[in-house]
């Protein structure tokens, strides 16, 4: 056997040495499982991005560079209009209307949403490597200690069915909204700040705003909620993107070693009270609400530029949306400083109409996003927990992300075909649906739950009234279409129906949920 031949022989063998002394030194980061970053911000309306919104009237820098670095969904939703089913959802993958939750919000201290042993996003990325943490507001209800009602509370004990229990390694924010419930921060299990006194709404000077603002009182009163006495709500913004920097920094060397990072960061704004930090007061063309939306904006930069500092920005997927439409106060906006931050749909907050859960919902990656992208079919927050599987190469059992699609093939090809015709269902706070399949969109009930009031075009008050929009060429639903398409009227209403029953609106076994008290599925009947 001449020398060559021998060389032939053993040349796969010493490519392969090659290859993996190659990527052992070189290029594991390359192909490595990218960290992600979820940024859920509180009441953003879609016109409140100024690169989706050109007539904005205050900038957004930072979540621009989202918009141009990446791939904006045009038609992306909430899966609700209002907080807590909105976080039940993007964390499970599952419409939160199939729990005992059929309408409105939860409070602070409670037994969780999201039910024991229920898949997360967190928890599925802790149990395939990731380091998992969340910094920001729960509003998914845990349990505290004792209550107000019954004895006191007993603040030095561990709260329960937080998030360190639903998949998260580490946990900093508060456990509600700022305006009721437990003003304290809180981290992994316990409480850094016992709440001893009370504040309740101050208004602000802006008209329909208000504030929670020091001073704090030692007794509590009718509509005063418990604080501590530390807290200071000018600082909240700060805190969070402070503790987020922090957790990156802290992540980044082991990120870079193959065991890559989850940071769920919910802030609270532009949500009431507009509690702007003194830096950035004044500085909008847009009141208190605009100084308030450009703070969030830097506080977005912050978490972008920590990514960048550590080397970690090409492979980081970073989802940036909002947990439902501005609230009803964008009229102030509106007809105060012409911003649009509903831009031309109906409605805002806790409204099924368009303004209501119709939300920025944008991604970056630029190790597999190109820049720029658009993609103009319907999604919902619910398909995070499928496309996040995708990416990771997890398959999902039947019993979780019931009604997540991926978006897995999208990110990669804006123009993939997968999933184009799956429906997307939407809540609002009263617990009022909507079908949207392609371009039409059916509610299921007239009445918006919100800021707008009900159109009877019947005059049987005890029918249940439906109206039928075009999105494609009325994504303002201004023309009901309900007497010129039956049969879509039909064909959706039967769909709609399906998904509710099936426990699921994805491919797989039907699955059990709550349907116990359920006044607002006028049209069904249950076995």
């Amino acid at each position: 056997m001449n020398r060559y031949t021998k060389f032939k022989r053993f040349f796969p063998i010493l490519a392969c040495c090659f290859y993996f002394f190659f990527c052992a030194f070189y290029g594991c980061a390359q192909t490595s499982k990218p960290n992600i970053v979820i940024i859920y911000t509180d009441d953003q309306g879609y016109g409140d991005v100024s690169a989706l919104n050109p007539e904005a009237k205050f900038k957004t820098p930072n979540i621009d560079r989202l918009v141009n670095e990446g791939l904006t969904f045009t038609d992306g939703h909430s899966s609700d209009g209002v907080c807590t089913p909105s976080r039940y959802t993007l964390l499970t993958g599952r419409y939160s209307w199939r729990t005992s939750l059929k309408k409105g919000v939860f409070g602070s201290d409670g037994p969780c949403l999201i039910e024991k042993d229920r898949m997360t996003i967190a928890s599925l990325l802790k149990d395939h490597g990731y380091n998992t943490a969340m910094v920001g507001k729960w509003h998914l209800q845990m349990e505290f200690e004792g209550s107000l009602k019954h004895g006191g509370r007993d603040w030095s004990k561990p709260f329960t069915d937080g998030p360190i229990e639903k998949g998260f390694d580490y946990f900093f924010g508060i456990p509600a909204s700022m305006n009721f419930g437990i003003l304290t921060y809180l981290e992994n299990d316990r409480v850094l700040d016992p709440p001893t006194l009370y504040t309740k709404k101050k208004m602000d000077i802006t008209p329909r705003t208000y504030r929670m603002t020091p001073p704090y009182k030692d007794d509590k009163g009718k509509g005063y909620i418990e604080v501590a006495p530390s807290f200071n709500d000018e600082l909240v913004l700060q805190t969070f993107a402070n503790k987020a920097v922090e957790y990156i920094n802290k992540s980044a060397i082991e990120a870079k070693n193959g065991k890559p990072f989850f940071l769920y960061l919910p802030l609270t704004s532009p949500h009431l009270p507009h509690c702007t930090h003194p830096d950035f007061q004044g500085r909008s063309n847009c009141g208190n609400y605009g100084d308030f939306m450009e703070e969030t904006d830097y506080r977005v930069g912050q978490v972008l530029d920590a990514l960048k500092a550590n080397g970690l920005e090409d492979n980081t997927l970073v989802i940036f949306s909002s947990d439902n439409g501005a609230e009803s106060n964008y009229a102030y906006q509106r007809d105060t400083y012409q911003h649009y931050s509903c831009m031309n749909f109906k409605g805002g907050k806790r409204d099924i109409y368009e303004g209501g859960h119709r939300v920025p919902f944008l991604m970056r990656w630029p190790k597999v996003i190109s820049a720029k992208g658009k993609v103009n079919s319907p999604v919902c927050q619910s398909d995070y927990l499928a496309t996040i599987a995708d990416i990771v190469g997890v398959k999902l059992p039947d019993h979780a992300g019931e009604d997540s699609y991926s978006l897995y093939p999208l990110i990669k090809d804006v123009n993939s075909n997968q999933n184009l015709d799956r429906a997307v269902i939407h809540h609002s706070a009263t617990g009022h649906f909507a079908i949207r399949e392609g371009k039409w969109k059916l509610n299921m009930l007239r009445g918006s739950g919100g800021s707008l009031k009900p159109v009877i075009i019947k005059p049987d008050a005890g029918e249940a009234l439906f109206e039928l929009y075009d999105m494609e060429n009325d994504p303002g639903e201004t023309t009901n279409l309900y007497f010129e398409q039956p049969e879509v009227v039909a064909r959706l209403s039967e769909k709609i129906t399906q998904i509710i029953k099936n426990g699921r609106s994805t491919n797989g076994e039907p699955q059990s949920f709550v349907k116990d008290d359920w006044e607002q599925l006028t049209w069904m009947t249950f076995d």
